[in-house]
């Protein structure tokens, strides 16, 4: 299992509609038109209305022909968004440089266009349209026209409170981008997993699902094969001795029978009266988790001890998947030993492993079983460059939760070095209906 399993797919949720930007922008030109006629008509003060109203329409048209021309629900490339916002930052840039530049109260609205991009564009769209709203701020510190006011007064902010507006401004804006866009990218990282968790789950249920499909095959292909098997037999009798013909028939004959064999053997696999295949002991899934990992130059030890008759679950393929998970984890991770251990009792069962590698890093202890975590610290130069983003911990966690599990991640104690982890279910929980393999992720 990788930590990047969404490597190569393109998710829709990181893309901005086209409709959230064009409701922005009508919502900014209804905000600046109002604006204008306040000032302009409702206080009587000069200013060029014709050029600042031009570059509103300017807006209103771009609008109109975004509508006409591309449907609302289309998802805009990430590119194709920037510059739709950068056109939002020139066109307000444009309207403040009528209007008093940086000494107009709304010059803060150079934000927006930013904030938009940090909630659903990558940090680079994000820099380049936030350098370019401070290369924006700084012009019109200097140049702009006059601040709107009445006829005969001229208002002048002073240089220093100028350079102090300039500088809340640039402060605010990058405080305000780098927050947001921490708080989408926490949600962004975990929609991205929750879907590789989904994926991850739905192969493996589909794994589970050929069986069933093998056992319909067997029951509607179980009726034409008698047939040809009970023809082949009585036309056998039809044929002297010595007649080729009779050997092709004797060939059709054992070759139906043979597959008669089959679908007896898949129909046993899916039968519920089979408990060996429906059901397994936990020494058995501790053996299924362990298997694929020997061999890998890692010495893995499983040991089984408890009170009472041994857990009997059903196969879970969360339960093994998310177990493999973790197992395959501490391999990586282990100098050269990793142990498996179950212990159970009357009313619990305990699943632990342990490793003697370099044990999770203890800034992000606290963090651990969050989607794209740094987890550990390397074992070697290829894991350093490869992995370690905790999407696997985290799609581990995810799927047996959902079984009833709970999970804990700790550092074992001095002197002793190295990760352990333990997975513990209620016995009831684990033997019982609970735990199946159809989980839905759906809350």
């Amino acid at each position: 299992m990788t930590d990047q399993p969404t490597s190569n797919i393109t998710l829709p949720h990181r893309r901005l509609k086209l409709d959230t930007l064009v409701r922005l922008r009508w919502l900014a030109v209804g905000g600046q038109s109002a604006a204008l006629l306040v000032v302009h008509v409702g206080l009587g003060y000069p200013l060029p209305a014709g050029i600042a109203f031009a570059l509103v329409a300017l807006s209103a048209w771009l609008n109109i022909f975004l509508k006409i021309r591309s449907p609302s629900a289309i998802r805009l490339s990430e590119r194709a968004a920037m510059l739709q916002l950068a056109y939002d930052i020139l066109q307000m840039s444009g309207l403040l440089f009528l209007t008093g530049g940086l000494g107009n109260p709304f010059a803060f609205l150079l934000m927006a266009p930013v904030m938009v991009s940090a909630t659903g564009l990558s940090a680079r769209y994000t820099i380049i349209l936030g350098i370019l709203a401070t290369a924006c701020a700084t012009l019109l510190a200097v140049f702009h026209l006059p601040l709107p006011w009445p006829a005969g007064e001229n208002f002048s902010l002073p240089v220093v409170y100028s350079v102090g507006i300039w500088v809340a401004l640039v402060s605010t804006l990058g405080f305000m981008a780098i927050y947001a866009f921490r708080v989408a990218e926490e949600a962004r990282q975990l929609a991205d997993a929750l879907a590789a968790t989904e994926l991850v789950l739905a192969r493996e249920q589909h794994l589970n699902a050929l069986d069933g499909l093998a056992t319909a095959a067997a029951h509607e292909l179980g009726t034409p094969l008698a047939t040809i098997y009970l023809a082949a037999k009585e036309l056998s009798d039809e044929f002297e001795a010595g007649d080729t013909r009779a050997e092709d028939v004797a060939l059709i004959r054992s070759q139906s029978e043979r597959c008669r064999g089959i679908l007896r053997q898949l129909t046993s696999l899916s039968s519920e009266e089979d408990r060996t295949y429906q059901r397994m002991p936990v020494s058995q899934l501790l053996e299924d988790v362990i298997d694929p990992h020997r061999g890998t130059g890692v010495a893995i030890h499983s040991s089984r001890e408890g009170q009472g008759a041994e857990p009997v679950g059903t196969r879970n393929a969360a339960i093994r998947y998310g177990l493999g998970n973790l197992v395959e984890n501490a391999v990586d991770f282990a100098r050269s030993r990793v142990d498996v251990s179950a212990v159970w009792d009357d009313k619990t069962l305990s699943i632990s492993i342990k490793d003697d590698g370099p044990g999770f890093s203890v800034d992000v202890l606290g963090k651990i079983g969050d989607p794209y975590v740094s987890i550990r610290g390397s074992k070697s130069p290829q894991r350093a460059t490869g992995g370690g983003l905790g999407l696997g911990i985290f799609i581990a966690k995810t799927l047996l939760e959902r079984t009833g599990a709970k999970i804990s991640l700790e550092n074992q104690p001095p002197p002793l070095r190295g990760a352990h982890i333990r997975v513990s279910w209620p016995r009831e929980v684990f033997e019982g209906g609970a735990a199946h393999d159809a989980i839905s992720l759906k809350p």
